[in-house]
């Protein structure tokens, strides 16, 4: 049996989309030496492993012996070309067909996000979800290309389908990896954290973005001159940007560069111990109604079901 501890996931700390140290240190307890502990990141490497790296390491004082980078075939093909995915309508023909030379176009989104996290130090393993209409020339494409990039392992998962038998090789290359002598584990954090707030921005925006530079509006410069001022300017930043996209832009697939990245404002949450940019349109809570919409949602009595979910 596999214990799970969800303590303060990555959807309640949403700002930096990580589960909390105290589920790290009781799951580093309960393993033992010779354990392993699995903790999230949420979005991709530029997002919430980022932020996992930069904050949450700093806070804790821990450092991962490896990180497992997630992939699919369909989000590929999103950012190889393919067409818009909407909720609620079905999966465009692209996505259920066979397409290699559509995923092989996406895989330099994969490409980048290897070596995103390969710039901290730790070897990367790459699980590719299998979903029922990938083909194996698909799945071999990607796994190619995450080798290619520099991924230590990269494996098909079928957990979906085989409960944790199609997860077996994954966990082996992961083991593999954190005691690999040919790429030992040398963690080292992306910028230091004394830097200027300026300058930890654009750090951030350039090795991790490939931004060619960044704007700030009068806000901003504002924000960024108050907050030294007060002495906040030694805190790790916690970019608030699209999960969609490199680039400010959710619509920019693949993998930009060269774009200027626009903060519109610079905001902190010192108890948390960040400061938190805002880049382009970004909102600080996605999506999220004024009036909750669990006041909708209720059970009737005479029938038993849940209303007010749709």
């Amino acid at each position: 049996a596999t214990m799970e501890l969800v303590h303060a996931g990555p959807f309640a700390n949403i700002a930096h989309g990580n589960s909390s140290i105290v589920a790290d240190q009781i799951g580093l307890k309960l393993v033992g030496e010779e354990g392993y502990v699995v903790t999230e990141a949420g979005f991709g490497a530029d997002i919430g492993m980022e932020k996992f790296m930069n904050i949450k390491c700093r806070a804790s004082g821990l450092a991962p012996d490896c990180v497992v980078l997630v992939a699919t075939v369909r989000a590929l093909k999103m950012h190889g070309g393919g067409p818009p995915v909407v909720a609620g309508t079905p999966l465009p023909h692209a996505y259920t067909t066979e397409d290699v030379g559509l995923v092989t176009a996406g895989c330099c989104n994969l490409a980048r996000h290897i070596d995103n996290a390969r710039k901290y130090g730790v070897p990367v393993v790459v699980a590719i979800n299998q979903f029922a209409a990938d083909t194996p020339a698909e799945l071999e494409a990607v796994k190619k290309a995450a080798q290619d990039a520099g991924a230590s392992a990269a494996v098909i998962c079928n957990h979906h389908g085989l409960g944790g038998a199609g997860a077996a090789d994954l966990a082996q290359a992961v083991v593999e990896a954190c005691h690999s002598p040919a790429v030992p584990p040398a963690f080292k954090f992306l910028y230091d954290v004394n830097l200027p707030i300026k300058a930890k921005i654009e750090i951030i925006a350039k090795e991790m973005y490939h931004a060619a530079g960044v704007e700030y509006t009068e806000q901003a410069e504002a924000q960024i001159e108050k907050y030294t001022r007060m002495g906040f300017h030694n805190l790790p930043i916690c970019m608030a940007k699209t999960q969609y996209s490199f680039s400010h832009d959710p619509k920019a697939k693949g993998a930009p560069s060269g774009f200027t990245l626009p903060i519109r404002d610079v905001r902190a949450s010192v108890g948390a111990g960040f400061l938190f940019p805002l880049v382009g349109n970004m909102m600080t809570m996605p999506g999220l109604p004024t009036r909750p919409c669990f006041y909708d949602i209720d059970i009737d009595m005479k029938t038993g079901k849940i209303v007010g979910l749709s």
